[in-house]
Order: structure tokens, then sequence, then C-alpha cells
């Protein structure tokens, strides 16, 4: 039943989303397929999954933005309102606008259901492994960040600094998100996601 709605979702965020290089369609896709086969291994209620995963970022603050934290409720509630407008089954709206409000890393909300669960941690996923540096690397370059403090890259003796250092990300947020992870399926896969971005790490080390 639900997926008789995609083409409704889709065609509502490429309308809606306020698209940066790091958060656009491609990122959406990827966590609707990640959020799909977490919602299988896990025997959660796609009714919920599915326009959650489609929907969580519908709406969003710039990254550098001092409102960054309230961008999942304003997607929420833009969701729902979309929901209710092409009828989409009640009994599933308040349990979607929660998995959107708790999605965010930000918003630091803990996901209530199983369903929340997942779309938090797809979306957690698409920051790990090679999308995860590919899109790093977008926003600090968006942002106008540097790669790494020339004396100290890996933040050896000083405290990390991401508004300065991109590399200073993978410490302040990346290299922690593992341990953020819900689901058995989708702690497996942050691992190695993680794995390779420390493998990343000693490349870039050694290069420079």
């Amino acid at each position: 039943m639900v997926e008789n709605y995609e083409h409704q979702f889709i065609s509502f965020i490429k309308d809606e989303m306020e698209q940066d290089l790091a958060h656009d369609l491609n990122h959406v896709f990827r966590v609707v397929k990640t959020a799909k086969s977490l919602c299988e291994i896990e025997g959660a209620r796609l009714e919920v999954v599915l326009p959650a995963a489609y929907l969580h970022d519908c709406f969003s603050f710039p990254k550098n933005h001092p409102d960054r934290a309230r961008s999942s409720f304003i997607a929420s509630e833009k969701a729902l309102d979309f929901l209710m407008a092409i009828d989409y089954p009640s009994e599933y709206h308040s349990d979607i606008g929660h998995a959107i409000v708790a999605h965010s890393y930000s918003a630091n909300v803990y996901p209530q259901t199983i369903e929340a669960q997942i779309v938090q941690d797809a979306d957690r996923l698409d920051a790990l492994g090679a999308i995860g540096i590919a899109r790093c690397l977008q926003v600090s370059t968006r942002l106008g960040v540097g790669l790494y403090d020339a004396e100290d890259p890996f933040c050896d003796v000083r405290a990390p600094n991401d508004r300065v250092n991109t590399v200073d990300h993978f410490y302040t947020k990346l290299l922690k998100i593992a341990e953020t992870i819900n689901t058995k399926s989708a702690k497996q896969e942050a691992a190695k996601r993680t794995a390779f971005m420390k493998q990343y790490l000693v490349q870039l080390g050694a290069e420079i």
C-alpha cells in the first residue's frame, strides 16, 4: 500500500527540499534504500519508515545556522501537513512525525519506536564510509573550512575544531556516530564504514 505513495513523496521533495551538495535527492534515495533494508530485517512498519525516510529532510536550515537544531521539528510539521493533504492514513502520522524529528543528530531526540530508530540509523549511516567522507568535504568546502591543521592534523595535542579544519569533524562527530546506532544490523554496517574512515585518515597521514 505505502509504495503507491512513493511517486508523491518524490514529487514533493523535488519541489520542496532546499538542497545543498550533501543533502540532495541522492542522499534521500540512499537513506530510503537503507531504511527499506533495515525495515525488512527488523520487522518494522514500512508504512511509517518509508514516508519518514523520504520526507526527513523536506526542510533544513544550513549547517551553520543558529537554529539548525530546530530543522527536524519544522520538517516534521511540514511533512505531516503534506501527508494530510494527500490523505495518507492518519493512524501513522504521529509515528512518522516522531521519526522525522528524531532522525536529526543536532535535535538530540531519542527515537522511541523501532521505526524511528531505523530512520535515524539510515540517515547516520549516510554520514559514514566513502559517502560520509565525500559529504563531509562537500559541506566543509561550502562553508570555506580548510582541510587540516598543518602542525597537528589529527588532533593529537589540541582540541578539534571543525569550524576551522575538515579533518577535525572526524573527531568531533563522525568517528563517534557508530556508538549512537540503534539496530543490530545497522551497527554492523556502521562498524565497517567507520573502519574505512579510520583507514582514510591513516592514508591521509602518510601523504601529509
